[in-house]
């Protein structure tokens, strides 16, 4: 019996990992402040609405609105001014997989520390 249990508790553990590593949860393109947000090192914020409507902003600069195409150069530009920078990338819930991995591939082909923004789950 206890080897079905660790099964179970395997297979949540797996679950648990996918779900926040896969799958960003709703981000509003308005960005919440918080002291989590004062890191040591610098964030790019890459956002993408639910339109599909792409966003850049680096440090504390306001959000500005970008081509796919212009994505890798503002990125490289953002790392000359900060090369141990972290993108983050915000993209909400309803935002197609092959959008996120469009952005991921630019960021690994660049080199680039790249982190998924997620909302921690509503509280009922």
């Amino acid at each position: 019996m206890a080897s079905m249990t660790d099964v179970i508790f395997l297979l949540l553990i797996f679950f648990m990992i996918t779900s926040t590593m896969v799958s960003p949860n709703a981000i509003k393109v308005l960005l919440p402040q918080g002291r989590q947000q004062t890191s040591a090192k610098p964030l790019t914020r890459v956002i993408i609405d639910k339109e599909l409507n792409y966003y850049g902003a680096f440090g504390n600069e306001r959000e500005q609105p970008l081509a796919l195409d212009e994505l890798t150069p503002f990125l490289q530009a953002c790392a000359a001014r900060e090369p141990e920078m972290y993108v983050a990338l915000y993209a909400d819930e309803s935002v197609p997989y092959r959008e996120v991995v469009r952005v991921l591939n630019i960021a690994n082909e660049n080199h680039f520390k790249m982190v998924l923004a997620t909302r921690p789950p509503d509280r009922q």
